[in-house]
């Protein structure tokens, strides 16, 4: 399994905040594991840590703001675009001001200063969003959607499409996040000239210029409404002859590859990488955020505390009480009791002993118990739990279909104890049970799984 990365070393970028117009400064940090992405605002008297997690999201009039407490931080997308594509995992970002810099409007200068910290490799495994079914997001207007679908690794797509003679359909295509340094992150953000007065009176873009986002000129204005617009921006004026880009492109589909770009910053608020394929029609960070905010919810939904496990509690089911439902018996029976069962749920303990047989060969100077058993003992849990909620336990078998996602995270070893929670991921239908299962020893987990089985009545 691929383990978490943070940076090998600080790097730090200054800039202009493209709404504040503000000489920003901001250092990314290494963090220890587990850590994700952390912001914090140096300028407070107290600094204040943001987590850059979709739940935080506050706006996405004109870029992704999170908020914690009064405490807001805007224009975030470009920098997580970036460690999200360069596989980074654990990052303190600390910033002297309410946005992150703007630099050239792409996230090019961040994927260059991470490449040149470099990564370091840490002692966790990644935690990956995994696509596990086709999903489909829609906005309420029903002109932007977002699909993911299943897949081994991470991949993006993107369409645009806007009313103008100028920038109407555009694709972008990232097949995998080796091609990111190159075909996307240097992709700049763009605005239309006709967006550019509101914006202005909405108090934002106090920092945008021709250096820092492509400007679309796509509707004839008179040249007094350019000067104005000019100088309301404190730019000089460019002379504009015909409709079109007033700055050059660095790709025919620029717009669409930044739309990419954005995409990819917003999903890193997921707060894990992805494995799956994301297909966006006319994304947007509103769009984009809503959807995140999705996932994010269900992600929380299935986090899985450990089970307090209290040695002297009485258990809801004891030895004896095991042995009358399931028809195990040693060396391979592997629960000794139960501490708490619900409709779709058990909690349940394996006491780990050296004096168990398969010690003898796994191994002898060095005793672990099998991974495997940790999978069939939370087999038996699951047994367990159907065979206490049917008549006549005696009449019926559990048998395993699937087994899917399997994870060994650390050693057990003997004088551990096991602590198990198992639980129904959906009602039980025509006798198939669909469980997920995790053990834990002293709060943290070592072994998780997705389980199908059957409960067969025996003839």
């Amino acid at each position: 399994m691929a383990k978490q990365q943070t940076l090998k070393q600080p790097f730090t970028l200054s800039g202009k905040g493209l709404h504040t117009g503000l000489d920003i400064t901001l250092t990314a940090n290494p963090a220890p594991v587990n850590t994700g992405y952390v912001i914090r605002r140096v300028d407070l008297d107290t600094p204040v840590d943001i987590p850059a997690l979709a739940e935080y999201i506050c706006e996405t009039q004109r870029g992704t703001v999170i908020k914690k407490d009064d405490v807001k931080v805007s224009t975030i997308e470009h920098c997580m675009s970036a460690l999200f594509a360069a596989g980074v995992d654990n990052c303190i970002l600390e910033v002297n001001a309410p946005e992150f810099p703007i630099l050239d409007g792409s996230a090019k200068y961040y994927a260059e200063a991470i490449e040149a910290a470099g990564l370091e490799e840490q002692s966790e495994e990644k935690d990956y969003f995994i696509v596990s079914k086709k999903m489909t997001f829609k906005s309420d207007d029903g002109r932007s959607s977002i699909t993911l679908l299943p897949d081994s690794e991470f991949s993006a797509q993107a369409l645009v499409s806007y009313d103008s003679p100028v920038l109407n359909n555009q694709y972008a295509v990232l097949e995998s996040m080796k091609e990111y340094r190159e075909e996307v992150a240097a992709a700049r953000t763009f605005v239309f000239v006709r967006e550019i007065e509101p914006l202005v009176k909405a108090d934002l873009i106090k920092g945008g210029d021709l250096n820092n986002a492509i400007v679309i000129y796509d509707r004839e204005l008179p040249q007094s409404e350019l000067e104005h617009i000019a100088g309301a921006l404190n730019q000089p004026c460019p002379e504009v002859r015909q409709l079109g880009y007033i700055n050059e492109l660095k790709w025919d589909n620029e717009p669409a590859r930044h739309k990419l770009l954005d995409l990819i910053g917003d999903f890193a608020l997921l707060g894990k990488p992805i494995k799956g394929r994301i297909i966006a029609q006319c994304p947007g960070h509103t769009i984009n955020s809503i959807v995140t905010k999705k996932l994010r919810k269900e992600i929380k939904r299935q986090e899985v505390y450990a089970p307090i496990y209290a040695p002297d509690a009485e258990p809801v089911m004891d030895i004896n009480r095991i042995k009358e439902l399931l028809p195990h018996r040693y060396p391979f029976l592997l629960v000794d009791k139960v501490m708490e069962i619900g409709d779709n749920y058990i909690v349940a303990v394996k006491n780990v002993t050296f004096n168990e047989m398969h010690f003898i060969g796994h191994f002898p100077d060095e005793p672990v118990m099998p991974g495997v058993l940790h999978v069939e003992a939370m087999a038996q849990a699951v047994g367990l739990l159907v065979l206490s909620q049917v008549d006549e336990p005696k009449r019926y078998s559990t048998y395993f279909l699937k087994i899917d996602n399997v994870k060994f995270r650390h050693k057990v070893v003997p004088g551990d104890s096991l602590t198990m929670r198992v639980a129904l991921t959906s009602p039980i239908r025509r006798g198939l049970a669909t469980i997920k299962g995790y053990c834990f020893v002293n709060g943290s987990i070592v072994t998780e799984a997705e389980m199908t089985a059957q409960i067969i009545k025996n003839k």
